[in-house]
C-alpha cells in the first residue's frame, strides 16, 4: 500500500497540535477531529466553506475532545466532513475527496470521510466521527479500519453541531480495536464491571440478503469461525422475528430514519439556508431538494415508529446477545460514480446501505464495524451490534469475536 502523509491524504482541513492536558489512558496516542465538532479558537466548517465563514471561532472545545486530552491523548488536526454531514460518500465539494487508501480509485465513504482516511493512511491512531445513518461505520467498513457507533446519546455532543438528535450520535474510529476500546471507555466513562460472555449470535437476515454476493462470500469464513466457538449459539433471524412487527429493514430506514433525518436537519440548518443562500455543492443540493420539498406530517408517525422498534428490540435482547450483519451491503463505489448523472448508482448505494444501517439507528444500539475481510484487495467490514447501553459489553466481546474471525 502506497504511504501517505498529512497533505497527499488530502483528509485534514488543518492541521495543528494540542498536546494532552495530562497523563492518563490515551498516553502516547494522537487522535483527529472531525470537522463539525468543535475546537478551542477554531472554526467549524460542517464540511461547508460558507458557513465556516459565516460563524466565530469556538470558544470552547467540544467535551468529547476535552475528556480525550484529559485522558492523554494528543490531537493534531480537523478531518473534511461532507457536507452538512448529509451524505455517506466522502467526496467533499469544498475540501476535495480524501484518500481511501486500500482502494485509492474509490471512495472513503461519509461523512467522517476524513477522519476515517486519517486512520487509514496511518496519520493519527484513532480519530472522533460523528454518526446518524451510518457516518462512521461506513467509512470505517470502506476504509477497512474499525469504527464504532456507541448507544445514541452516551457520549457527550456538547461543542458538537447538530444534525438529527433522534438518531445522531459521537463515535471513534481507530487502526486497530484495542485502540478503539481505550478511546472509546474513556468517552463512555466506563468503570470495570463483570460482564456476561456472548451467549447468542443473531445474524440478521435481511442485511445478508441485501449484500452483494461477493460480500456475502467474504464473511461466510468469519461467520463460520463464530459457529465454532464453545457455547455460543448462531443462528439467523429477520428484523420481523426480533420484533413481531411486520416491518423491513428498507422501511426502517424509508418510514422512520430517513424521515427523522430529513425533518432535523431542516430544523438544524434551514433557516440559517434560506437566510443566507451559501455556495453548495451540486450533490448536497440535490439530496437538500428533498428537505425543501419534505412533508412534515409525516414526521409524527416516524417518531412513534422508532419509539416502537426501540421498545421491541429492546425487549428481545437479552444478556450474551449479539447481532452480527455486514456493516456495507456494497463495496466501496469508484469515486464520481455518486452524482446526479448515475441517479440508479445512488439509489442503490444509500437504499441499501442505510436499510442495514438504520437498524442500530432506529433502535438505539451500539455497533462496531471490524475490517474482517476483503474482494479483490477492497476492504469488507462486519458489524456486531448488541442492546443499548450495552456498549462495553460489545467491546468485550468484539475483542473476542476479532480473534475467532481472524482465524478463518
Amino acid at each position: 500500500m502506497k504511504t501517505y502523509d498529512f497533505q497527499t491524504s488530502s483528509a485534514f482541513v488543518e492541521i495543528f497540535d494540542i498536546a494532552p492536558y495530562r497523563s492518563g489512558v490515551l498516553d502516547g496516542l494522537s487522535f483527529a477531529v472531525k470537522d463539525n465538532i468543535d475546537i478551542r479558537g477554531r472554526f467549524t466548517s460542517y464540511g461547508s466553506k460558507p458557513w465556516r465563514e459565516a460563524h466565530p471561532r469556538a470558544a470552547y472545545h467540544a467535551v468529547c475532545v476535552e475528556q480525550l486530552l484529559m485522558a492523554g491523548a494528543r490531537c493534531v488536526g480537523k478531518t473534511i466532513a461532507d457536507e452538512f454531514t448529509y451524505s455517506l460518500d466522502g467526496e467533499s465539494y469544498f475540501y476535495g475527496t480524501p484518500v481511501n487508501p486500500r482502494a485509492p480509485d474509490r471512495i472513503p465513504g461519509g461523512s467522517s470521510s476524513g477522519s476515517a482516511s486519517a486512520v487509514a493512511c496511518g496519520l493519527v491512531d484513532f480519530a472522533l466521527g460523528t454518526d446518524c445513518g451510518g457516518s462512521i461505520r461506513i467509512p470505517a467498513s470502506l476504509c477497512g479500519v474499525c469504527g464504532m457507533r456507541p448507544s445514541l446519546h452516551r457520549i457527550s455532543e456538547a461543542g458538537v453541531l447538530p444534525f438529527a438528535p433522534s438518531v445522531s450520535t459521537v463515535g471513534v474510529l481507530a487502526r486497530n480495536l484495542p485502540v478503539l476500546s481505550r478511546a472509546m471507555r474513556v468517552l463512555l466513562r466506563s468503570h470495570d464491571l463483570a460482564r456476561p460472555p456472548v451467549k447468542n449470535i443473531y445474524l440478521l437476515k435481511e442485511a445478508f440478503e441485501l449484500a452483494d454476493p461477493a460480500i456475502q462470500d467474504a464473511l461466510s469464513g468469519c461467520v463460520a469461525q463464530f459457529g465454532r466457538l464453545p457455547h455460543v449459539n448462531v443462528t439467523s433471524i429477520s428484523l420481523r422475528d426480533i420484533t413481531g412487527l411486520n416491518v423491513s429493514l428498507r422501511s426502517c430506514n424509508e418510514d422512520a430514519l430517513r424521515v427523522l433525518q430529513t425533518a432535523e436537519i431542516a430544523n438544524a440548518i434551514g433557516g440559517w439556508i434560506e437566510d443566507n443562500q451559501p455556495e453548495q455543492g451540486p450533490n448536497f443540493r440535490a439530496g437538500y431538494r428533498n428537505v425543501e420539498n419534505f412533508d412534515r406530517s409525516a414526521m409524527s408517525d416516524a417518531l412513534n415508529l422508532c419509539e416502537a422498534l426501540f421498545a421491541r428490540v429492546a425487549a428481545f435482547v437479552r444478556p450474551g446477545d449479539v447481532f452480527c450483519y455486514p456493516t456495507a451491503p456494497v463495496l466501496a463505489p469508484k469515486k464520481g460514480v455518486l452524482t446526479g448523472r448515475n441517479l440508479d448508482a445512488v439509489l442503490d448505494y444509500y437504499g441499501r446501505t442505510m436499510a442495514v444501517t438504520s437498524f442500530a439507528g432506529v433502535a438505539r444500539l451500539p455497533e462496531i464495524t471490524l475490517p474482517l475481510a476483503q474482494v479483490d484487495g477492497i476492504p469488507v467490514g462486519l458489524s456486531l451490534a448488541t442492546g443499548h447501553y450495552q456498549d462495553e459489553f460489545l467491546l468485550d466481546t468484539s475483542l473476542r469475536l476479532w480473534d475467532s474471525a481472524s482465524q478463518s
